[in-house]
């Protein structure tokens, strides 16, 4: 990964990074999402008092639907993580829960850096990107449904084409796709958060000096 110099600036600045787009089959992936993730994160919460909460939105009753529950299940299996991960396999955040996730999670959390992850239809040049934008998503908007917008941050991926029937579309799309997005974003995430906390106890440990 490539130095990101240590932000220290208000969270009320606008210049937050652009949105950024790629195939879960770049090998570059990876590298810059979590980059990219970083660099938000060191403007929304730059003195690190935001807990951070990860919340994988979907069911697990459809293929095309599963995306933020398999990343939310992957993260669980990595050790010793430093947020929060709601919406797994097991237990998924979904069009009936999310109301009440969300009222939980900002009870149990002080001012929460929300990190939202869903899936999406799209064209079918960009079935299998991955995109990470600045704000919140708007679950269920794809399938007319009215539901409330999350996060501070977003991940979607688009697992196939949009635009008719797109309830039989989820149902009947290939899971290696979405299963291949998951790890990557699962991995963005991780890779990306850890870059933060590595850049802030070096800037401690240089001013211990």
């Amino acid at each position: 990964m490539a130095p990101i110099p240590f932000i220290s600036r208000s969270s009320n600045e606008k210049n937050l990074p652009p949105k950024l787009k790629y195939n879960y089959q770049d090998p570059l992936a990876v590298e810059k999402l979590s980059e990219a993730l970083a660099e938000h994160l060191q403007w929304l919460n730059p003195d690190g008092s935001r807990p951070l909460v990860v919340v994988g939105i979907g069911t697990d009753r459809s293929t095309g639907d599963c995306l933020g529950p398999l990343v939310g299940s992957n993260l669980l299996h990595r050790a010793n993580l430093p947020f929060a991960v709601y919406g797994t396999l097991d237990e998924p955040v979904h069009a009936s829960n999310l109301a009440e996730k969300m009222t939980q999670i900002k009870t149990l959390y002080r001012d929460p850096l929300i990190i939202a992850v869903d899936a999406c239809l799209g064209q079918s040049e960009n079935v299998g990107a991955i995109t990470l934008a600045p704000g919140a998503l708007k679950p269920g908007a794809g399938v007319n449904k009215n539901l409330p917008a999350v996060g501070d941050i977003h991940f979607t991926g688009i697992v196939n084409v949009g635009g008719y029937m797109e309830y039989f579309v989820l149902q009947n799309t290939r899971l290696s796709i979405v299963m291949g997005m998951a790890r990557q974003i699962a991995a963005a995430i991780y890779q990306g958060i850890s870059l933060v906390y590595q850049y802030r106890n070096q800037a401690v440990a240089q001013g211990l000096q």
